[in-house]
């Protein structure tokens, strides 16, 4: 708890933003599902016909799971936060729909006529007698979206949308449970917090005489009922209208001329960083870091459309995952480079600047106690314990072509069984012997934590690693003084600075952004005066 409370002493303004980020896209989530789930309801509500189709779509959208939505919308709707909204909006609907069309149709029909025997329209009888009677039931289908809205928004930094999911995955990147719960915790408030309120509008919006019964239906309570409405109403309208503020003023806020992004890994957030530090400090243009995407597919789709300008990516992952190209066991450092580089121009108008000096290799690690127990030391010796092994890797991992299919065909293994997780889980899992082998990188930090023995890539399996910025052409274009003001990066970071570096997040707990600025500063690369 004592690491939590330094956490947020050192990083209270940027969890705050994050916090209010996170406010104002689950109220904008919620506000839009009730928009379109009510009237969808009243309208479906006695038409049967029409009613179990909309019902049924809502329910398969609901089996979805979320992630796969996010991943299907991408390529579609960019990354950012009408995605993100925009999927909340999905999974909310159907409590709202449901809950719209379970109160409307539970009704009891005698009322129903005697408001049409007393004259009653078709339209007062909506607004005056039947969704009056229906709102508890409408308003419990609210509460539990509002509910499911907040946790879901937590996926939204998969997608550079913000909020405190920023902090819940950047915390299991780097294995600290401090940034983990300064986003868990908010974000678990926050919660109860919007059940509270909904549950407060639940009382206000309802009947008083279908609440107190009629010996309690004194005027003074009637009186004193009313006035807490008002209250609770005049809250809730502000509180959407914060939001809606929220929304108007990051609409028409300055844009800015670059946007820097980065993938999930903890090494890319911290090369993203230097990045932005240098183009701010080396020219005048206005930086938008939008870092720690999901997947190199999620971070490359933005890049091709425009979402983001320019981002740190590896040559062996391009080659294989973002190209296409098959695996070739032995290709070079220069032509990885040479390939990358055309065909990334030619078919994506995609410009790729000279390496940062680092290569990011894959390896396979297994624990000294594994290595002297089954005598390995090059990737090739597991093919003696075929079979016997489980092996831990990521998801991205577990599909690539120069991941473990390649692998697999290439040296002729078969595991045990295959875990999937992410980031430094890999490394829990095989401290805890629930894997025997993972995939790691060569400059992670952990790796001295944990004191893995690495296998050696006997027959060259893994294509060169180099990280290097990546750009759009169009940006390239606009900014040729991108190169110039990144070019102090170019070749000056080894293998070995890169690991201590990593180290210094994942073990020491420090923050990516200040490893990033440290290290420039530390190399003369920029100066206070520049950053500030």
């Amino acid at each position: 708890m004592s690491g939590l409370m330094n956490y947020l002493s050192q990083q209270y303004a940027y969890v705050g933003s994050l916090l209010l980020s996170h406010i104002r896209l689950a109220i904008l989530s919620v506000a839009a599902a009730i928009i379109i789930g009510i009237p969808l309801g009243i309208f479906i509500a006695d038409r049967i016909k029409v009613q179990k189709p909309v019902l049924g779509v809502a329910n398969i959208v609901q089996a979805i799971p979320s992630l796969a939505i996010l991943g299907f919308l991408v390529p579609y709707m960019g990354i950012g936060a009408n995605t993100a909204v925009f999927m909340v909006v999905l999974y909310s609907l159907l409590p709202i729909l449901k809950n719209t069309c379970a109160g409307l149709g539970n009704i009891n029909q005698d009322m129903i006529e005697a408001a049409r025997g007393i004259g009653m329209t078709n339209r007062q009888i909506l607004f005056k007698v039947k969704l009056p009677l229906a709102l508890p039931v409408i308003m419990a289908g609210i509460r539990i979206s509002s509910v499911t809205a907040v946790g879901l928004m937590t996926i939204a930094a998969y997608i550079g949308a913000g909020g405190l999911g920023t902090l819940v995955i950047s915390g299991i990147q780097t294995d600290n449970s401090s940034m983990i719960l300064a986003g868990a915790i908010p974000a678990c408030l926050l919660a109860l917090l919007m059940d509270f309120v909904m549950a407060r509008v639940e009382k206000a919006v309802t009947p008083i005489a279908l609440r107190l019964a009629s010996s309690e239906l004194t005027p003074e309570r009637e009186k004193k009922e009313k006035r807490q409405r008002k209250v609770t109403l005049a809250g809730t309208s502000a509180l959407i209208l914060a939001a809606v503020v929220m929304v108007a003023a990051q609409h028409f806020a300055a844009r800015p001329d670059i946007r820097i992004g980065s993938k999930e890994a903890c090494e890319s957030v911290i090369i993203g960083n230097m990045m932005a530090d240098l183009i701010e400090a080396k020219t005048d243009l206005k930086v938008e870091r939008k870092l720690a995407l999901g997947g190199t597919m999620i971070a490359f789709d933005a890049l091709s459309q425009g979402e983001i300008d320019l981002y740190p990516e590896y040559t062996g992952t391009i080659y294989s995952t973002v190209l296409g190209n098959p695996a070739e066991p032995g290709l070079t450092k220069e032509k990885a480079y040479e390939a990358v580089s055309d065909q990334l121009k030619e078919g994506y108008d995609v410009d790729t600047l000279t390496n940062f000096g680092f290569s990011n290799t894959y390896v396979l690690a297994v624990s000294k106690e594994t290595a002297e127990k089954y005598h390995l030391e090059k990737v090739s010796d597991l093919i003696n314990v075929n079979g016997q092994l489980r092996f831990g890797c990521s998801p991205e991992f577990a599909v690539r072509d120069d991941g473990l299919p390649g692998i697999e065909k290439t040296y002729g293994l078969k595991f045990k069984s295959i875990h999937n997780f992410s980031g430094t889980l890999m490394y829990t899992a095989i401290n805890s012997k629930e894997v025997d082998v993972i995939t790691a990188f060569s400059t992670d930090g952990l790796l001295q934590k944990y004191d893995l023995t690495l296998l050696e890539d006997d027959r060259h399996f893994f294509p060169p690693y180099f990280m290097l910025p990546i750009v759009n052409g169009d940006t390239m274009k606009k900014y040729p003084e991108l190169n110039t003001a990144l070019e102090s990066m170019y070749n000056a970071i080894d293998d070995e600075t890169m690991q201590s570096l990593n180290y210094r997040v994942v073990e020491l707990g420090e923050d990516r952004a200040k490893v990033a600025r440290d290290f420039l500063l530390e190399k003369g690369f920029v100066t206070e005066e520049e950053l500030n």
